[in-house]
Parts: structure tokens; sequence; C-alpha cells
């Protein structure tokens, strides 16, 4: 006799049927109660499966997170993986058994059969999520790994993951070859790149921005175009995540890291200092020769009481050389007050505990404008916080401000009219 599996699934699927027709019950009528009856044992059976299996597997898994040493597998139990594991053995039992329960029914088997793949192809895209989920959080609290745009890697794996599965699914439910659907799929190539543009240029911008090290995860921008400023909390494929300092987020398409222009301010953060550039706007005016009276009454400020002795010495000794007639002060040559301060300044500046002194420390004279002229402080506070910063500048110009004063300098101020009088 030849043994047969088709027999077997057969005698396997009509064990009630066999008997309610004995019992003198119409055929059709047992076929219905053979289906549904084997229909509740096989689900029922799947359903334990399922049970069985996560029992097993998050034993395994929480066992193996205790014990080993690296963190990964911990993560992959906090998302779930074990769990979404388990669903596909109970899909993998039902395609394996929908056969012999639907032994008489093949049109309804087959839909049974298709849905039972669909399941099986969407619960692996599933598994593949969290999986994908997992790896990002992990590699996210590695500190080599902080700074990148994972998350923008997962997304594009899962998007290659979801084109799979829905190309998987439609070959599914339509029984058709995949390479006919490519064909299809090639002649609608614009609408399909028209869809995925923002996912496509997204990609591209994510790779150019890691290779480049454009923006990294923490790193403080201003986008003016977007009304961004404040730190980079995630670069995904489509978006970048930017908290400004009022705590409110502005979401950037990445492409726009590539496309536009925008300020990093990542090289002030990991330098010395960060800059102070200011300056301020002395009245023309006020800016004049320092007589004998005047020199020895600024030898008492203590920061140019050597530089004023030694410059005075200097230029006395050049006008006697030069027989220069000094009734008038315009003749040879002479100190100001304004070059006076500006070496206050720049000494001020050298002894001042919040400025690094390794970085650029300059004060320069700008051209003059119709407002006066700038005396512009270009150094670098060693303290880069900002409300620290704010604070270090603030602190040095109060002072410049009220030693201005001293040396008969004025602010340039615009005139007040009353009345239509100045």
């Amino acid at each position: 006799m030849e043994f047969s599996m088709d027999s077997v699934d057969k005698n396997l699927g009509r064990l009630l049927y066999d008997y309610l027709l004995k019992t003198g019950m119409g055929e059709g009528l047992a076929s219905d109660l053979n289906l549904l009856f084997l229909l509740v044992i096989v689900l029922v059976l799947a359903f334990l499966l399922d049970l069985v299996v996560w029992k097993v597997l998050r034993a395994v898994s929480i066992r193996l997170a205790r014990r080993t040493k690296n963190n990964y597998d911990n993560f992959l139990v906090a998302h779930k993986v074990p769990r979404s594991v388990a669903h596909i053995f109970p899909l993998l039992f039902l395609f394996e058994f929908l056969p012999v329960v639907f032994v008489d029914f093949e049109y309804a088997g087959n839909i049974a059969l298709k849905i039972v793949k669909i399941l099986f192809v969407l619960q692996t895209l599933a598994v593949f999520r969290r999986f994908f989920k997992s790896t990002k959080d992990y590699l996210k609290i590695l500190p080599r790994f902080k700074d990148k745009p994972i998350a923008s890697y997962t997304q594009v794996f899962m998007i290659f993951a979801w084109i799979v599965g829905m190309l998987t699914i439609f070959v599914i439910v339509t029984e058709t070859s995949i390479w006919k659907f490519f064909a299809t799929l090639g002649a609608a190539s614009a609408v399909v790149l028209l869809i995925f543009k923002d996912s496509i240029l997204g990609f591209v911008a994510s790779i150019q921005v890691t290779i480049n090290d454009m923006v990294r995860i923490g790193d403080w921008i201003t986008f003016d175009k977007y009304g961004a400023d404040g730190d980079v909390i995630e670069i995904t494929l489509a978006t970048v995540k930017v908290q400004n300092f009022d705590k409110t987020i502005t979401t950037i398409p990445t492409y726009a890291l590539i496309s536009d222009s925008f300020k990093n301010w990542r090289g002030m953060q990991v330098s010395g200092g960060r800059r102070i550039k200011r300056a301020l706007i002395i009245s023309q005016k006020s800016i004049r020769f320092l007589t004998q009276e005047d020199v020895e009454a600024l030898k008492k400020i203590q920061l140019v009481a050597d530089y004023i002795a030694q410059r005075s010495e200097q230029i006395n000794a050049h006008n006697r050389d030069n027989g220069a007639d000094k009734e008038l002060l315009i003749n040879g040559r002479n100190l100001t007050n304004f070059g006076v301060f500006r070496k206050y300044v720049t000494n001020y500046l050298e002894k001042h505990s919040a400025i690094n002194k390794k970085m650029t420390l300059m004060v320069r004279q700008l051209e003059p404008t119709a407002q006066g002229i700038p005396l512009e402080i270009y150094v670098f506070s060693a303290d880069k916080r900002w409300e620290n910063y704010e604070y270090v500048m603030a602190d040095i110009f109060d002072h410049l401000l009220a030693a201005l004063p001293y040396f008969s300098l004025e602010i340039f101020e615009l005139p007040m009219y009353v009345g239509g009088k100045k």
C-alpha cells in the first residue's frame, strides 16, 4: 500500500465529519461542524503554543540579561523583542495545520492561508522594528555613537524592510510574479520617486551630515530661516529637532542642513572660550590731547600709571630732541585721552580673571562713523555657559562705561528733542 501525506491530512481533517455522518447527519451540516470543531482546536493550540514559547523565551532572555555584562540584551527585553518573536511560532503552526482544517473548503482555506502569511510578514516586520529600536537606544548610550544620527539609519533600514514586506504581501494577495510587479513599478518610478522624495532627500542629507560631521546631537545651532536657536536633540531621516532656549521645539527638514546656511556653535563650545566682540562708540568731540596736568592726574590710575610714566619720558625726550614748540599741544608728540583709555582697557582685560589669556585679546579702534569712533573689545570668555558668559560681558562693560569719565571721554548718545528744540 502506498503511503501519502495528503491522505493522512484528509483523514485527520474528517475525523468528526465521518462520525457525524454515521449518526445520520447531513453532509453539509457535518462539514460545517467539522470545520468549526477543528478550527477551534487549532486556534486554542496556537494560543497555548504562543503562551508556552513566550514563557520560555522570557525566562531565557531575562536570565541572559542578568548574567551578561553587555546592556544590549536589556534593551531587547525592554522593547519586548522576545515577545514579538514568540508570536511567530503560532503563525507557523497555523500555516502547517490550516490545510488540514480546511480540507473540504479549498477556497476558504486559500483565503485563510493568505491571511496567515500576511500576518507572518507583518509580525516579522514588528520584530525588525523592535530590534532596530533596541539597537538605536543601545547605541545612544555608547560615547562614540551618542552624538550620531542613529535614528536616521534605523529609519532607512525600516523603510527597506517595509518595502520588502509590502512587496511580499502584494505577491501573496495577487499570486503574481514579483518580476511582473517590478516591471510595473519601473513604469511608475516617477510617481514612486515623488512619493518618497522627502525620504530620499533626508537619507542623502543624513549621510552627508554624518560624513562631513556638520551636525551632531547636542550641538547648539542657529537656523534663522526656521527660527531655530538651541540644541539639537534628535536627527531622523526626515527631520532635525532643535530645542530652543525657551524650551520650544523647532523641526527642520534634514535636507535643509545641506541646502541652506546655518550656524553651528560647536567650534566655540569645544574651544577654550566664547568670543566677546562688542564696541563702545566714543563721541569724537570728547577726544583730545592730554596736558601735563591731565597726565599727572591719570598717573593715579594704577592700571596705566607705569604706562603713562614710561610713555611721557619717551615723548618728552622726542620733543626735546626735535625742538618741538609745546606752547601748542598739537606740536610734537602727545598722549591722548583716547589712547590712554585704550591702554587702560587692554590692561584691565589682561588682568580680568574671567578672560582666557591664551586666546586672542585685542582692543582696537575701528573706522570713524557718523555716530563716533567705535572702540572694539575682542576677547574670549573662559566660561562658555550662556548665563555666565552674559554676566562676564556685562561686568566688563559696566566697568568700562563707569571708567570713561576719568579719561574725560563720552559715549555717543542721540540728542533728545523736546518741543522741536534740541
